[in-house]
């Protein structure tokens, strides 16, 4: 009998956000994994042929947040992971929500271009991430987030 690998939906926002996610790719080695940006060209940079494209949205754009989250909530339904993880912002939030509604465990690993302080993403991230981790040792707390190393 085969063992069943673990699906995993790794999403974020284009640039810095999705440059760390791709920094940790090698971490995903063995599992069913499906990527999704926000930036379509993002995919073909990256030589990933089944991607899916996210909405992009900020907390300055209420339509754009909504269609955003809705997307990631049929991103979730569809591909059924097992695990969603996310480098951020807005619309990588929202596919850790979708998961936590769905009951998937989800981690959030907030940027490390925030140096002084969590993002409002990561911030709302520990309210709903399984394990909510920071790239800065001295943003870490006992309740969260961890630090358990950078990306880069």
């Amino acid at each position: 009998m085969t063992e069943k690998k673990l699906k995993v939906l790794a999403a974020s926002s284009g640039g810095g956000h999705w440059e760390q996610l791709m920094a940790m790719r090698s971490a995903f080695e063995g599992c069913d994994i499906i990527f999704a940006t926000t930036i379509p060209g993002l995919l073909a940079k990256y030589d990933i042929r089944d991607g899916l494209v996210l909405p992009d949205c900020s907390r300055d754009s209420i339509p754009m947040s909504i269609r955003c989250f809705f997307s990631a909530f049929s991103i979730v339904l569809r591909h059924r992971p097992d695990v969603v993880i996310s480098t951020g912002a807005a619309p990588g939030l929202f596919c850790l929500l979708a998961g936590k509604l769905t009951g998937k465990r989800t981690i959030w690993i907030d940027s490390v271009a925030n140096v002084e302080k969590l993002s409002l993403s990561g911030k709302l991230a520990g309210h709903i991430a399984t394990l909510w981790l920071t790239q800065w040792q001295h943003l870490s707390r006992p309740d969260g987030p961890h630090y358990a190393g950078a990306v880069l």
